[in-house]
């Protein structure tokens, strides 16, 4: 499993495309509409539009987009700070998004959350998370819930490189594991942890190989790579489904800006480096091989971007128009409140 798709992902052999036009007119739109919808929040945070803390997802379309499309609706999705890109493949309205990146109250979670931790309770998608690793623990929650009401629910769990040196990562597949529980841990590797490489802050750096001690299925696939991401998926989250238990897989990706907007990016790496990722850039990788597919067209790819153009400038309108949230409810939605 592993060696197929590290062979996927070194002489360029992809996996046979079974989806139809929609799905690939559908999965194009997305992957467009998150990096349109981030560079338009880069552009909004440093007009101080968005304050607090903005990860970008830029680079990362394919990895986000490829994990997410297999999931189905009873599925739960859980994340970490990076999941702009996340909740709206999801489905949520990028308006709903801009809006709570705005600290707006008409935001996924009514301006109290802000950019890192979107939520959309309809959908499933149980929020972003600020502490590196925090959200491992909660896909003990939904996978045992899951298989204990004997449920095909499935746990679709985002973490990523820096997180595996974390002990909530080892303890959350640990009793994934013991458990067998229907979660699939997706592994984002996009080659840095803030600033330091994966090389120079994990002894292994082939991270897929740290699911072994757990005793769960792992591989690696080529995150730029829209298919060999989605291939990858459909059969964890079919393994999962049919109470086979867990897997893991590492999508080895890359973004193309800092690890938050306030970070230029520019002191541990090089513009070389950047460059050599930009060229393999996975909205053109896709574009490349349906077009020669003969599945889709420069203009259903043209009628997207137009598209994902409006939307996204919708968006940004819906925020800038909607109101505050009322002082008089800054202590609703909490936990303990001091009466």
């Amino acid at each position: 499993m592993v060696q197929q798709a590290e062979k996927t992902a070194t002489k360029g052999g992809r996996p046979r495309i079974h989806e139809s036009a929609d799905e690939l007119r559908h999965a194009h739109y997305l992957m467009v509409m998150i990096r349109r919808f981030e560079e338009k929040a880069f552009e909004m945070y440093t007009r101080a539009k968005i304050g607090g803390y903005c990860h970008l997802n830029i680079g990362e379309e394919a990895a986000v987009v490829g994990a997410v499309m297999p999931m189905r609706e009873n599925d739960w999705i859980i994340s970490y700070y990076r999941e702009h890109g996340h909740i709206l493949a999801r489905g949520t309205e990028p308006a709903a998004v801009m809006a709570e990146l705005y600290g707006r109250e008409t935001g996924v979670a009514g301006g109290r959350g802000g950019s890192m931790h979107l939520f959309d309770a309809e959908r499933r998608f149980l929020g972003g998370y600020g502490i590196v690793g925090g959200q491992m623990p909660l896909a003990i929650g939904t996978g045992l819930s899951s298989k204990y009401r004997q449920t095909d629910e499935v746990t679709l769990c985002f973490t990523a490189d820096g997180a595996t040196n974390i002990g909530s990562f080892h303890e959350s597949m640990n009793m994934i594991g013991l458990w067998k529980l229907p979660v699939v841990m997706y592994l984002v590797n996009n080659q840095y942890g803030m600033g330091m490489a994966v090389a120079r802050a994990s002894a292994i750096t082939d991270l897929w190989r740290k699911a072994d001690g757990y005793g769960i299925p792992s591989e690696r696939v080529d995150g730029m790579d829209f298919f060999a991401v989605k291939r990858a998926m459909e059969q964890a989250r079919e393994r999962a489904a049919r109470g086979d238990g867990p897997s893991l897989v590492e999508s080895n990706t890359y973004r193309y800006r800092g690890h938050s907007v306030a970070d230029a990016g520019r002191s541990y790496r090089t513009a070389e480096e950047i460059q050599e990722w930009r060229e393999r850039d996975p909205i053109g990788q896709f574009e490349k091989v349906v077009l020669e597919a003969g599945l889709l067209s420069e203009d259903d790819f043209h009628e997207n971007e137009l598209a994902a153009d409006r939307v996204v400038g919708e968006a940004v309108e819906f925020a800038d128009q909607s109101p505050q949230p009322a002082l008089d409810t800054l202590y609703e939605h909490l936990y303990v409140a001091d009466s």
